[in-house]
């Protein structure tokens, strides 16, 4: 199995501090080399990986602003297309542009919904929706017009996080500081419990936090820790009394929510979203709906087994799983694309497929035989290699051998037959603005396919 990762260039994979999409790319790529699963991962040049690195982009475009983002991912993106013949699966993690190359190949392309940042973007996923196959990363977080072959939650880097039994008295907010992510209303948990709160997480929204968090930054009860670095992080996890997950968004998922666990530490989060698929409430953490629920759940935190919180991600989260998981998808969808390669009368291979054309190698059994049909879209030319075979086109009845052609035009019917004991194998070269297999029209078939 050849696999073709694509990873965003926001960030480094792995990131080398903030980057959720980018991390959870290492770990399914680390994964799957270790399962000795030939994978290449375009990303960023600066990125490290025991797979075979592909890079356009020198570094991530959030950590050099020369750098054209939209000139740089249109490179990033080609760069796995052109190459799509060299893969058996593609699998996108760069959001919904991507999409719009996959209809040029004919390589099979998975995405990972990691998120839909706006109701904008849904008409690309709509078009390519049962012509590529679609991930989600929670049950909560799929879309009602989309059609998904499985849902894979994250694994994490379990053995890489510390487990503390012995925790500090500090809450901890670990995210990016965004409204979203409700560190306005952690800070008044903090407040009200009166606790100490640790920040942590680069500022995503600058005019949010100079009104809504700044203020309340006193460097003893509200301390702004910055965008720490994968230490710190792991050290604030783990001597953590409770992450305050005060979330005012339907999140998909929660990496950090997940790492807190896995250090020991309770969470308490808004019961939005994915959160009741991560968090058992009541056993490892908390679900609320509010801050007096957060503060009073604030109070509850020592009644919560800091080992069992441990052990549930051990067994929920792993990226063996994760893995596995993603394997089983990537079995499915080989099975179907070569269920799709394969007809009753025989089965094709394409050879080539590029914007405008397609090349196919046909090949119809003995007896076998094409459904009377035509296409809306296409011309097709057909140069029989070998075998011999009965053509039938607008109703005249050509008689076909090694070395013949027959020209076909849009809306011509035609038909090809089998009449030899041996394979008909010929190659159709098909050109025009629209090359799916779904563009044909069978009027008569002896399958019962019409």
């Amino acid at each position: 199995m050849r696999i073709a990762m694509l990873s965003p260039i926001a960030w480094s994979t792995p990131p080398k501090k903030y980057g959720p999409w980018e991390s959870v790319v290492s770990l399914l790529t680390e994964g799957l080399v270790k399962r000795g699963i030939d994978v290449t991962l375009f990303a960023t040049a600066d990125s490290h990986t025991s797979a075979k690195l592909h890079a356009v982009c020198p570094r991530p475009y959030e950590e050099d602003q020369s750098i054209l983002v939209k000139a740089c991912e249109c490179l990033h993106i080609s760069d796995v297309f052109e190459r799509a013949n060299e893969f058996d699966i593609i699998h996108n993690h760069f959001d919904y542009l991507p999409l719009t190359y996959s209809a040029l190949v004919n390589t099979p392309v998975v995405t990972t919904v990691h998120g839909i940042s706006s109701k904008k973007i849904l008409p690309v996923y709509k078009k390519y929706n049962n012509k590529t196959f679609y991930v989600s990363i929670s049950d909560a977080y799929r879309c009602h017009e989309l059609d998904y072959i499985a849902t894979v939650r994250h694994g994490i880097d379990i053995e890489g996080l510390h487990f503390n039994d012995r925790p500090q008295d500090y809450l901890l907010f670990l995210s990016r500081l965004h409204k979203d992510k409700g560190v306005k209303e952690a800070i008044e948990v903090a407040k009200k419990t009166g606790r100490k709160l640790r920040i942590a997480g680069f500022i995503a929204d600058q005019a949010y936090f100079e009104k809504e968090v700044q203020p309340h930054i006193d460097n003893e009860q509200i301390i702004y820790e910055g965008h720490v670095d994968p230490e710190r992080k792991k050290e604030l996890l783990s001597n953590a009394y409770a992450l305050l997950h005060m979330i005012n968004y339907e999140e998909p998922f929660g990496l950090g929510v997940v790492e807190a666990m896995a250090s020991g530490t309770p969470v308490i989060a808004m019961n939005l979203g994915s959160m009741p698929e991560l968090i058992s409430d009541g056993e490892t953490g908390f679900l609320v709906n509010s801050i007096d629920e957060a503060a009073d759940a604030v109070q509850k935190v020592a009644s919560i087994s800091r080992k069992k919180c441990r052990e549930n991600v051990e067994k929920r989260f792993s990226v063996d799983r994760m893995v596995d998981d993603y394997i089983k998808v990537y079995e499915t969808i080989l099975k179907t694309c070569k269920r799709e390669a394969e007809r009753p009368w025989g089965h094709y291979e394409v050879l080539m497929q590029r914007p405008g054309y397609k090349v196919k190698t046909i090949t119809v059994l003995p007896q076998g035989e094409i459904s009377l049909q035509l296409h809306a879209h296409r011309n097709e030319h057909w140069y029989i290699v070998s075998g011999e075979g009965l053509v039938t086109k607008n109703g005249i009845q050509i008689r076909v051998l090694a070395g013949d052609s027959v020209d076909l035009s849009v809306n011509e019917e035609h038909r090809i037959k089998n009449i030899g004991n041996d394979n008909l194998i010929f190659i159709e070269v098909a050109q025009g603005d629209y090359l799916g297999e779904d563009d044909i029209v069978r009027l008569e078939d002896k399958y019962g396919r019409v």
